[in-house]
C-alpha cells in the first residue's frame, strides 16, 4: 500500500513519544525518518522501528537522552549523544557545524555514543540551504561488510554523504555506503521476496548469494561471508571501496573516539551502548571564492552533464541528488509505499508500544492521529 507522509509521520512520533523520548527529539527524528521515505531510501525510514525497538528493549538506546557538547573551539566541537537514537546528536551536530562555518570559513563536529543516525544524506543537505558545502560520515553498529580477499566481515557500511549549494539547479547531495550496498537494503529485498543482485553479498567461499532470506542469514546470524565493499569484488576495484571504509572510520570513529565495531563486539555487554561516531563538516564557498562564483560553476557542471548523450534515450544521465529528488516530487504525489511485511512489523511494534496502528493506504479510511 501507498500511505501518505504525514501518516507515516504521525505513526512514528506516536510510537518514539510511547518510548519517552522527549517531543522536540521525536519531531526532529521523525522528520528526518520520513524525509528519508520520501527520498526513496525505504531502507533507513519507517522500516528502522523494528531495529530502533530492539535496541530499546535490551537498554541499549536512551530514548531520553539529550545531546551536550563536550569539547569546543571557534570551529570544531564534540557531542556526546548519550546514548540516543542518532538523529537529534545528527541535526544538533551538523547545525553547529553550520553555525561555524558562517562565522569562520568552516566548522567541523564529531559525535560520540550515539546510535543509527537514519540516512547521511539528509544531513549533509541541511548545509546547501545555506550556502554551505557539507561532507558527513559515521561508522555502523553492525559488521557486516568484506574487506578484500576475506572470508569473514569486518567493517561496517560506513556511509558517506556531501552536498554542495547551486543556483539554478537542485542541491548536488551524494549519499552513499563504501559497501556495494547496505544490510538494510538487503532487509527490503527480503521484505518484498526479491532475489539480490549478483555482487552484493558473497559467503565465506566468495560465491554470490542470491537468495534474499539466505543472504539475511549470513548477515545476521552466521558470522561468515557479508556484504561486499563498494566494487564487489577485487577485480572490479573493491580494494577503493574497503579503503574509503576505512578513511570513514578514522573520520567518524577514530578522530572524535567513536568504537571500531570488531574491537567492542569483544568486550560489549547486551545492554551496553554501541558508541557510535559521527563525522560532520561545513564549509564556505565564499571563503575562497567571490560571491555566487561556486554556485554558478556548479551549475554549469551540471548542464554539461545533463546534456550529456546518453546510452540508452530512455535513460537520460542524471547526477547525484537527482533520484531522491524525483522520488521525493513522486511519493508526495502517490505516498510512501509499505510492503505488506512490513506492516505487519510495524503493526506489532504498535502494539507493543500500546500506541494505535495508523497505517492506512492514501483515500483509505481516515486514521487518528498520534495524540489519540
Amino acid at each position: 500500500m501507498h500511505v501518505s507522509a504525514e501518516i507515516i509521520r504521525q505513526q512514528i512520533r506516536s510510537i518514539l513519544a510511547a518510548w519517552g523520548m522527549p517531543e522536540p527529539a521525536v519531531r526532529t527524528t521523525a522528520e528526518a525518518m520520513v524525509a528519508t521515505d520520501l527520498a526513496g531510501v525505504d531502507s533507513h525510514g519507517i522500516s528502522m522501528l523494528m531495529q530502533y525497538e530492539d535496541l530499546w528493549r535490551r537498554g541499549q538506546l536512551n530514548p531520553r537522552a539529550e545531546p551536550k557538547v563536550v569539547r569546543e573551539s571557534a570551529v570544531t566541537a564534540l557531542l556526546d549523544a548519550g546514548a540516543g537514537l542518532g538523529h537529534p546528536a545528527a541535526v544538533m551536530a551538523m547545525e553547529l557545524a553550520i553555525g561555524k562555518a558562517q562565522a569562520a570559513g568552516i566548522g567541523a563536529v564529531s559525535v560520540i555514543n550515539s546510535s543509527h543516525f537514519g540516512a547521511a544524506g539528509y544531513y549533509a543537505a541541511l548545509a546547501p540551504p545555506q550556502g554551505l558545502v557539507g561532507l558527513v560520515t559515521s561508522t555502523t553498529r553492525m559488521v557486516g561488510v568484506l574487506p578484500t580477499r576475506a572470508a569473514a566481515p569486518v567493517l561496517g557500511t560506513n556511509p558517506i554523504a556531501f552536498a554542495a549549494p547551486t543556483r539554478r539547479h537542485r542541491p548536488f547531495l551524494l549519499d552513499m555506503s563504501t559497501s556495494t550496498t547496505a544490510i538494510n537494503k538487503v532487509k527490503v529485498y527480503d521484505f518484498e521476496g526479491r532475489p539480490l543482485p549478483v555482487g552484493w553479498v558473497l559467503n565465506e567461499a566468495g560465491q554470490p548469494i542470491l537468495d534474499s532470506a539466505v543472504a539475511m542469514d549470513y548477515l545476521f546470524h552466521r558470522g561468515i561471508g557479508g556484504l561486499t565493499a563498494l566494487g564487489a569484488t577485487e577485480e572490479m576495484g573493491s580494494h577503493k571501496g574497503y579503503g574509503l571504509a576505512l578513511m570513514v572510520q578514522i573520520l567518524a570513529g577514530t578522530l572524535g573516539g567513536g568504537a571500531f565495531s570488531p574491537l567492542r563486539n569483544r568486550t560489549q555487554r547486551p545492554s551496553e551502548p554501541d558508541n557510535i561516531g559521527h563525522f560532520f563538516l561545513a564549509l564556505d564557498p565564499k571563503a575562497f571564492r567571490a560571491p555566487g562564483e561556486f554556485e554558478d560553476d556548479l551549475d554549469a557542471a551540471i548542464d554539461v552533464l545533463r546534456a550529456t548523450a546518453p546510452s540508452d534515450p530512455a535513460l537520460p544521465v542524471l547526477v547525484p541528488g537527482d533520484p531522491e529528488g524525483l522520488a521525493r516530487e513522486r511519493r508526495l504525489r502517490e505516498g510512501i509505499p509499505i510492503p505488506v511485511a512490513l506492516a505487519a512489523k510495524l503493526q506489532a511494534v504498535c502494539a507493543r508500544s500500546g500506541v494505535p496502528y495508523l497505517l492506512v493506504p492514501i483515500g483509505g479510511a481516515p486514521a487518528a492521529g498520534p495524540d489519540a
